[in-house]
């Protein structure tokens, strides 16, 4: 079902791009979202099902880093890795840096949706004591640091948040040699010594919101 999903939106926007290509900017993203809203949804809020996070309102910078990323091969690069492998072609749509900011811009235009309910159980006082450790870079409110290149982390689900910690930890994730924030990211999991841990921490993010 994801993956006929994924097809009718890159035939969308195959049909759409064809019929003449806006100036770069949030009109030409909006275009371009077509190929990103059978996963992540009209209005950006995501979908658990097929793996896909909430990304509406996510900041323009990280959008476009995380876009490049795909794109290069720094992200999805390793076999095991499911849903980033799903990602990947999509991003591949995107034929040069003017579409990566446009469509970026759009997602950053989108309110933010309301948060999920949780659905990690884990003990958020334990996590708040470990989200020390993240708040240098996302913030102590998790509501991101771009300085640092830290994202928000209060715009997502829990189950996508929980999901990515522990590809970092288990190497699906920050380990390709240009990844260097991603290797940052994977090298501060390190104090996430188990799975316990890690859900611990994600419901402290939880009551952030």
């Amino acid at each position: 079902m994801a993956s006929s999903r994924n097809l009718l939106g890159l035939a969308i926007l195959a049909v759409l791009s064809a019929c003449g290509k806006p100036a770069p900017g949030v009109a030409r993203g909006k275009v371009l979202f077509y190929g990103c809203l059978s996963c992540h949804m009209e209005d950006g809020s995501g979908n658990a099902a097929v793996g896909a996070p909430a990304i509406a309102g996510l900041p323009k910078w990280y959008i476009e880093a995380q876009l490049h990323k795909f794109k290069s091969g720094y992200r999805a690069w390793l076999p095991g890795d499911t849903n980033g492998l799903k990602m990947r072609p999509m991003t591949l749509t995107l034929v040069d840096d003017a579409d990566v900011t446009s469509v970026a811009q759009y997602i950053a235009s989108m309110p933010p949706v309301a948060h999920p309910v949780a659905t990690v159980s884990g003990d958020a006082t334990a996590g708040k004591a470990t989200f020390a450790v993240c708040g240098s870079c996302h913030g102590p409110d998790g509501k991101g640091n771009e300085a640092v290149h830290g994202p928000p982390l209060i715009t997502t689900g829990d189950w996508y948040l929980a999901g990515q910690l522990t590809k970092f930890k288990s190497g699906l994730r920050g380990t390709h040699p240009a990844d260097q924030t991603g290797a940052t990211m994977r090298a501060v999991t390190g104090v996430l010594t188990d799975q316990t841990a890690i859900n611990n921490v994600v419901a402290y993010i939880d009551t952030l919101h």
